[in-house]
C-alpha cells in the first residue's frame, strides 16, 4: 500500500460538481492499494498516517511534534489507484494495483481501520471509482510518502537499514 500524506489548511472532494467531503486544518491522504496488500499493510498505513509528528506544538513552540490526532484535526482519504502506475513507453499501466473488485471492500475496511482509531467523525473520504476533484489548501507544503512493510526494501538485499521509529 502507498500513501501519500499532504498536510493541509484544508481539502474537499467533489463529485459531479457537489462536495462530498471536506476538512480544515488536517492530512489529505492519496491511497495506492497494491495487488499483494493484506491487512497488516492497512494496519500500517494506518498507525503511520495517525502518528506522523508534522505539526508544530504551539505550545512549546517545537516543530514536528504532534500528530493529527493530538490537535484533533480531520484526514481525507481518497483512493488513487494511478499511485502504482508506471510508465510503458509513454503510456500508463495499472496491472500492479489492486483490481476494483478486490480493492473497494478493501479500501472501505481501510477508511474503518482510520475510524475506529481515532474520531469516526474526524475521517473522511471521496467516492472509490468516481472522477473527483480533489481541492486542497497546502500547509507548508508539507508532503510525506509511506510504503508498506511489503514494499520496503528487505535488509537482505539492500545496502540500506530501515529502522522504525517507536511508537509513543
Amino acid at each position: 500500500m502507498r500513501a501519500v500524506v499532504q498536510r493541509v489548511l484544508s481539502a474537499s472532494v467533489e463529485v459531479d460538481g457537489h462536495t462530498i467531503s471536506e476538512i480544515g486544518p488536517g492530512l489529505l491522504v492519496l491511497v495506492g492499494l497494491h495487488e499483494a496488500d493484506v491487512e497488516s499493510d492497512a494496519d500500517y498505513i494506518c498507525r503511520k498516517v495517525l502518528n506522523m509528528r508534522l505539526f508544530p506544538n504551539e505550545k512549546s513552540g517545537k516543530a514536528w511534534d504532534q500528530n493529527v490526532m493530538q490537535r484533533n484535526f480531520g484526514v481525507l482519504l481518497v483512493s488513487q489507484f494511478t499511485l502504482f502506475g508506471i510508465l510503458k513507453g509513454n503510456k500508463p499501466d495499472f496491472h500492479v494495483a489492486m483490481p476494483p473488485q478486490k480493492a473497494k471492500p478493501f479500501y472501505d475496511s481501510l477508511v474503518d481501520k482510520f475510524r475506529k482509531s481515532y474520531n469516526a467523525d474526524s475521517i473522511k473520504d471521496g467516492v472509490f471509482g468516481a472522477m473527483m476533484k480533489v481541492h486542497l489548501v497546502n500547509d507548508g507544503p508539507v508532503t510525506m510518502q509511506l510504503d508498506s512493510s511489503h514494499l520496503l526494501p528487505s535488509k537482505n538485499n539492500t545496502s540500506e537499514v530501515v529502522e522504525e521509529e517507536p511508537e509513543p
